[in-house]
């Protein structure tokens, strides 16, 4: 028993020591298990993490890629006095009469007037207005370089401006501005002048630029001018009185409001009640010092007044009087000349008065550029709200000085086109600047609203540029253009370079043509930024540079729009032209180019054998029509929004025929033996289509959009009117056309000859019975209509009037 009870307690003392072991090992099986999951719980939260931290490094990345510049060498190399033939200029083009420097921080000069009778409800004339509804203004001859003479029209009174510059020394030489006012009739209706000076402090206040009033001239000092000084000198007619003031303005685009804010009633003992101009209490502020200094002058007419602007640095006098005269009529004579030296226009049998007027077209294109300095606002998918682009100088044309005062991407490529047959270095100029402003994506905002004047003068839907939205590609093919046009420029080391220099800039802007806005079937393409709002007839195109032009009544990813194809077609061409210029590989430009110009392709995707047309593709219906929506509470109304009766189908839109059909022909895509290109000539003779008196109409007369509204708010725009700039590529095709060899040459040539005449006529009688050059014009009777003047690529008329395309 003992044994057994020695057996037993050792069974049990084994079974004790066995259940300890065991014990021991699951206690270190659960630690073990533990400190696994532990483990895979920490390398999960570090992955996490991890994860967490490059998604948010690459959102912050994808941010911030939308508002990086590209990092390649700047193509602008040369500005401010390191341009001294152009750093002064009237790069003011919103105003009516102004100069600055190509400076960030240039002070501004200008005028203001106003008529003492009327000044109730004319009001003070300052900015290029729409409203002010002027019978004509603007430029009559300007180089772009030396000198301009000008022409405003505000009846009774008659305000010819001039200025001639005079580079040289290390402030960036003279000026001297010319203000001769005449009135018609026998009444002499006394004016009241302002001149005025002023500092931009939109970057912020500059402690180192200063301005003043001295003796009735105005004295400054900038970092980048010294000291300067403005004297007014009378050189006929009578000054009655004057008065200025010293102020401080909030910005260049409140100087007006400011203007009326200074002037005060006192008795005279000569005059007896009499506006002038007073002291400005925001000076009183000690942080705020003088950046606005205006003098008024009150005018007996005919008047005229020499504005000399001088530095301390040259021995040479400014131009007044009699030699400023004398100079001004030679500088004037030697435009005319090498005008006609250049178009030619005289020698093809113009009068004196059209010559005039084309005269008018192109110094109002030159005339129109503008300097502008300031950041856009940008936006992209990743950006939750819009960011500021870099903060860049701009040199550009504008389209219009009353109502677009700021550079468009897609109107510059046609404003290149007359600038650059004028002056390919002025031409060169403005599109490096442009060049400069491309992102690291390869992206250009489309248009450029740079500083707090050309902002105050943008509705705020429009100031922020998605990267999503495109413009035509037709900068490239202006360079080109004049690559081809001009070969023994390149030859020319300052030129060569700078082509060289804007190379892979323009590579990286078609690139992102290439990558992003592809369409979903091969060798298609499709314009982004449509958007369907429901309050839209069709919704707008505004990448397109067409607007309102009918598209696919539905948007959606399935769409493919023929006129950026072709736009494609033409950037690789004029891509392998600039890389051959300059000694690179042109094979994957010319590839595309070759695949984009397979008229099988083509065919596949946009021709209509139904109509015999080419059409964008899409969502389409034509069943859509305006209804009146009224709100569930009576007192808020109603409202227009559209209504669809037939559903939309995956089709051809061949019921909008018009300018986008054209493209094909337009860009040269198609070739000259080509049975569509016999087919669009026939079209475009037809005067229920396109064909007008007095141009190509943008949108058949067969169309169901043709000149109807797009809300119940936008008229038609891209409907049924008579634009200049397509004109002038279908002239420029046409041309081309005839002169290959082929079967619609002799149609080609004809359609040419009678549609420049057409067009022409038109914008010559136009012009004398308003004034003006138009932004559109109609298709019914001729008239102009848009915006007034419209001195951007209407101004074209000076190339067309040569036959030079």
């Amino acid at each position: 028993m003992v044994k057994h009870r020695k057996t037993t307690v050792q069974y049990r003392h084994g079974n004790n020591n066995e259940s300890s072991s065991s014990s021991g090992a699951s206690e270190s099986s659960i630690a073990s298990r533990t400190f696994h999951l532990l483990s895979i719980w920490k390398t999960g939260v570090g992955v996490m993490c991890f994860v967490i931290a490059v998604y948010v490094g690459t959102l912050g990345y994808l941010e911030t890629r939308v508002n990086t510049p590209l990092d390649e060498e700047k193509v602008v190399q040369e500005s401010g006095l390191a341009v001294p033939e152009r750093y002064w200029g009237t790069y003011r083009p919103g105003v009516y009469f102004g100069l600055k420097s190509r400076e960030p921080r240039s002070p501004v000069f200008g005028i203001m007037w106003y008529e003492l009778a009327a000044a109730a409800h004319k009001g003070i004339r300052h900015w290029c207005e729409q409203s002010d509804d002027l019978p004509t203004y603007g430029w009559l001859r300007h180089d772009g370089v030396n000198f301009g003479e000008q022409l405003v029209s505000d009846p009774p009174h008659d305000i010819h401006t001039s200025f001639i510059t005079t580079p040289g020394g290390e402030y960036g030489g003279h000026w001297t501005a010319r203000i001769n006012i005449t009135v018609s009739g026998k009444d002499n209706t006394p004016i009241v002048l302002i001149w005025y000076a002023a500092l931009d402090e939109s970057m912020g206040p500059d402690e180192h630029s200063l301005l003043w009033a001295e003796h009735g001239a105005i004295r400054g000092h900038t970092p980048s001018l010294g000291n300067f000084k403005v004297h007014l000198v009378p050189y006929s007619g009578k000054l009655i009185h004057t008065s200025y003031s010293e102020a401080h303005s909030p910005g260049l685009q409140l100087l007006k409001e400011k203007f009326y804010s200074l002037l005060k009633v006192e008795r005279n003992p000569h005059f007896g009640r009499l506006t002038v101009l007073g002291s400005d209490d925001e000076l009183k502020d000690k942080e705020k010092g003088i950046n606005f200094v205006p003098i008024q002058m009150l005018l007996e007419t005919p008047f005229v007044m020499d504005v000399v602007y001088t530095t301390e640095d040259l021995p040479t006098p400014p131009l007044k009087g009699e030699e400023y005269t004398k100079a001004l009529e030679g500088l004037k004579k030697g435009f005319d000349d090498r005008f006609e030296q250049e178009f030619k226009l005289k020698e093809r049998g113009y009068s004196d008065e059209d010559v005039s007027i084309a005269k008018a077209a192109m110094s109002n294109m030159i005339g129109g550029i503008g300097y502008f300095y300031g950041a856009s606002r940008v936006q992209s998918q990743y950006t939750k709200e819009p960011v500021p682009y870099w903060r860049a100088p701009l040199y550009t044309a504008v389209p219009s000085r009353s109502f677009f005062p700021r550079g468009f991407l897609w109107d510059e490529g046609f404003h290149g086109l007359l600038i650059g047959r004028w002056s390919p270095e002025i031409m060169l100029d403005i599109a490096a600047h442009w060049m400069d402003l491309i992102n690291v994506e390869g992206w250009i905002p489309r248009e450029q609203i740079l500083g707090a004047e050309a902002l105050a003068r943008v509705p705020k839907e429009f100031v922020v540029q998605s990267n999503a939205a495109a413009n035509p590609p037709i900068l490239l093919l202006q360079i080109a253009n004049l690559v081809k046009r001009r070969p023994e420029l390149f030859q020319q080391n300052k030129y060569r370079s700078l082509l060289d220099r804007m190379f892979p800039r323009l590579q990286a802007w078609y690139q992102w043509f290439q990558t992003t806005q592809k369409g979903e079937e091969p060798t298609s393409y499709r314009w982004r930024g449509r958007e369907d709002d429901g309050l839209q007839l069709n919704p707008k195109t505004l990448t397109s540079g067409l607007d309102d032009y009918p598209r696919a009544s539905h948007p959606s990813d399935i769409e493919r729009h023929v006129d950026l194809r072709c736009w494609m077609y033409a950037a690789a061409d004029a891509m392998a032209t600039i890389a051959q210029a300059l000694d690179r590989d042109t094979e994957k430009f010319e590839a595309m180019r070759d695949q984009l110009g397979d008229e099988d392709l083509l065919n596949e995707l946009h021709w209509s054998p139904h109509t015999q047309t080419y059409a964008d593709y899409g969502l389409h219906t034509d069943g859509v029509r305006f209804v009146r929506q009224h709100k569930k509470n009576q007192q808020e109304g109603s409202k227009i929004v559209r209504s669809v009766t037939i559903a939309p189908q995956p089709r051809l839109v061949t019921s909008a025929f018009g300018y986008v059909s054209l493209f094909p022909m337009l860009l040269k895509v198609l070739k000259p033996e080509s049975d569509k290109l016999g087919k669009i000539l026939e079209m475009l003779d037809k005067p229920d289509l396109l064909w007008s008196p007095y141009g190509l109409r943008s949108l058949s007369k067969m169309s169901p959009l043709y000149m109807k509204r797009n809300t119940e708010h936008d008229p038609p725009y891209w409907r049924g009117q008579v634009w200049v700039n397509v004109n002038y590529l279908a002239l420029s095709a046409l041309r081309h056309y005839a002169a290959e060899r082929g079967p619609h040459a002799a149609r080609a040539a004809d359609l040419r000859a009678r549609l420049r005449d057409n067009l022409v006529g038109n914008l010559l009688s136009e012009y004398k019975r308003t004034g003006y050059l138009w932004e559109q014009y109609s298709g019914e009777d001729g008239r102009g209509s848009g915006c007034k003047p419209f001195t951007g690529w209407t101004a074209l008329l000076t190339l067309i009037m040569a036959d030079e395309y």
